[in-house]
């Protein structure tokens, strides 16, 4: 064999060789469409209260005039079905309440928001109050427990109630203050409630974080009955 043949040979040997490897091309992110808004991550809703959660508080409750009216999660609000308002649990919670100077106890589900009066966790209706023995004193002291938890879909946010006002134009100062102070602020006026204007600081997506914004609240804007409530829809 000629050494100008053999060379022809070994450089088509070669280039078999080269053409059985693969080469990786890198592969580059898709550009970004103009014009296009990024996704926001969806928040996951917060896990349902556990069956066997307990709080305690003081609890009141409420008849006339709300008798009758709308109550928060849409349904008409009957003063003698056991039924009761809650700032935080979600609609269609049911609540076991004790009371803690008689021992009585009553079975309630969550379908309206409040009581928003400060050191309060709980408004029952007239039918629970008549059962818990609550007619005549009007508020006691008492221990809530979760014995049954809706499956929670939609996600929760809550925020700061830092104060109530009958002048809508005291209401909207505090809404810009508290706007300016904490990014997010709302006043509302509840229709069982005309001409009381709540205003609300914050958006937040755990009762853990609105509880520390609460003492955010308290501790810089000396309000120390601000406390969480849930925002619905």
């Amino acid at each position: 064999m000629s050494r100008v043949l053999f060379y022809c040979v070994v450089f088509a040997l070669l280039l078999a060789g080269c053409g059985k490897k693969k080469v990786k091309v890198p592969v580059s992110p898709p550009a970004p469409v103009p014009g296009a808004r990024p996704t926001a991550p969806r928040t996951p809703p917060p896990p349902p209260p556990e069956v066997g959660t307990k709080e305690r508080g003081k609890a009141s409750w409420y008849g006339a005039p709300y008798h009758g009216r709308q109550a928060a999660d849409g349904e008409i609000y009957d003063m003698e079905t056991m039924v009761a308002a809650h700032r935080t649990m979600a609609f269609q919670t049911w609540v076991r309440v004790r009371n803690l100077s008689n021992d009585q106890t009553v079975d309630v589900r969550i379908i309206d928001r409040g009581p928003f009066v400060g050191g309060r966790i709980i408004d029952v209706s007239h039918a629970a109050a008549q059962q818990l023995g609550l007619i005549g004193p009007g508020v006691a002291e008492v221990e809530l427990t979760v014995i049954s938890a809706p499956v929670s879909t939609v996600p929760a946010l809550f925020a700061v109630q830092v104060g109530a006002f009958r002048e809508k134009a005291n209401a909207d100062r505090m809404e810009r203050n508290m706007t300016a102070a904490y990014g997010a602020a709302k006043s509302l006026v509840r229709p069982e409630n005309p001409g009381l204007w709540r205003v609300l600081a914050g958006r937040e997506t755990s009762v853990e974080s609105a509880e520390a914004l609460a003492r955010r609240v308290r501790e810089e804007q000396k309000v120390p009955e601000a406390f969480v409530v849930r925002l619905d829809p």
